[in-house]
């Protein structure tokens, strides 16, 4: 029989998947979402991470998409894109994972291949979600039915580093399995694969190749909070101690997303149940997630300096995604300037042409400016390339503003504070 492959959750790393799969094998892109469904139906798709014409030339060849569960009938090989974020307590929420485990147990057939490629703690895969299938499946694991991770590395908005060109980490529940998971994915990635001795050693990348980042950016930023009580300019420190050819030239900034200000607290949570408490990763943690009300309070204090009445002045906030040149708003950091101005009587707006109101709206509570005023503050905080073509001059009000640059995208005449 011809491998066929069934891909679980079309969002932002499952449907650049499902369309590539589809150019060697017959693929099933499957989301619980009919509206998703009917969108790619109709050649749309809401992340702008494939182009109309890839879509439709895909649906017109090897892809099918669905919402209804029973078309996942008759496939051997089953991928897992759903998402896995944190709960408010920054716990690992493994729900959707569940669900979909639940949902591939039941159309398992011996011979068969789950690979899972959300992010998760070391040993998720075999601990969590290979109970559920068993259970829904009633096979038994590595004898009827084998198991792989090959962790995603999408990264939104770039059109550069795209799926086919980062190399792919792949891994199976056995040695043979490991072999035939990494030869699939040798078929659809031009930049190659990386296999690994253990499904948990794929989860451990993957988790700290995002932790890694997220303890660089809170050393800067932490730098950021100790150079501005000095007086002295942050990025112009970093560049003098770049000029070492050793030097990483991080810069200091919100840490928001759907991976690096994630992926951290699955170590954390799997660290905590081996009875370690990991006290670097935490701290850094920490630090990012405070940088919202430090940049408020800064914003303050150059009012203030120019004297500009802080309660009932007028600030915008310039961008909500996570990210520069994207739509994804997905754990955006964004909201926390925004609250905290507001907790200083401020009245914020936030602009963003690329970002969904409805999105922001469901997810922060937060009704996007279409038609921005005059504002006494201005906060750049996401460095879209229309923000920056265009300049910041018509945002400030007659009288007196201040302009804050989260992102560093500005020359430093042209603003009275950076990170």
């Amino acid at each position: 029989m011809k491998d066929k492959i069934a891909v679980i959750g079309l969002g932002y790393v499952g449907l650049p998947l499902a369309i590539e799969f589809s150019k060697k094998f017959q693929v099933l892109g499957y989301d619980i979402n009919p509206k998703r469904i009917n969108q790619l139906n109709s050649y749309i798709d809401k992340t702008n991470q494939v182009d109309s014409n890839n879509l439709e030339d895909a649906l017109e060849a090897n892809l099918a998409l669905s919402y209804k569960e029973e078309s996942l009938k008759n496939y051997n090989i089953y991928i897992s894109t759903v998402p896995t974020p944190v709960t408010p307590s920054k716990d690992p929420d493994l729900s959707h994972l569940i669900l979909a485990s639940k949902t591939i147990g039941k159309y398992l057939n011996k011979g068969d291949f789950v690979i899972y490629e959300s992010t998760v703690f070391p040993g998720c895969t075999e601990e969590e979600c290979v109970p559920v299938l068993e259970k829904s499946s009633g096979l038994k694991f590595n004898i009827d039915f084998f198991c792989g991770y090959s962790p995603e590395r999408i990264n939104p908005g770039d059109k550069v580093n795209t799926l086919t060109n980062i190399r792919k980490v792949t891994s199976g529940s056995t040695p043979d399995v490991a072999n035939y998971i990494d030869s699939i994915y040798k078929k659809i990635i031009k930049a190659g694969t990386y296999k690994v001795s253990s499904i948990k050693v794929a989860e451990a990348s993957k988790v700290i190749e995002n932790a890694q980042r997220d303890l660089n950016i809170s050393f800067i930023n932490e730098l950021a909070i100790i150079f501005d009580r000095i007086g002295i300019d942050t990025n112009e420190v970093i560049e003098a101690a770049g000029s070492k050819w050793n030097f990483l030239k991080f810069k200091p900034g919100l840490v928001g997303g759907h991976c690096i200000s994630v992926d951290p607290y699955f170590l954390i949570h799997k660290a905590k149940r081996l009875g370690y408490s990991p006290e670097v990763i935490s701290a850094g943690r920490n630090v990012n997630d405070n940088m919202g009300n430090f940049i408020a309070s800064k914003i303050v204090s150059l009012m203030k300096s120019k004297s500009i009445k802080i309660k009932d002045s007028r600030a915008i906030i310039l961008g909500i995604t996570y990210k520069e040149n994207c739509n994804d708003v997905r754990n955006s950091k964004i909201p926390d300037i925004f609250h905290a101005l507001k907790s200083y009587g401020i009245k914020v707006d936030i602009y963003d042409p690329l970002a969904d109101i409805k999105d922001v709206k469901e997810e922060y509570g937060i009704t996007l400016k279409v038609s921005p005023k005059k504002y006494e503050a201005i906060v750049l905080a996401v460095a879209h390339n229309l923000f920056l073509e265009k300049g910041l001059n018509d945002f400030k009000s007659p009288k007196a503003s201040v302009i804050y640059d989260v992102k560093s995208a500005l020359k430093t005449e042209e603003t009275d504070g950076r990170l």
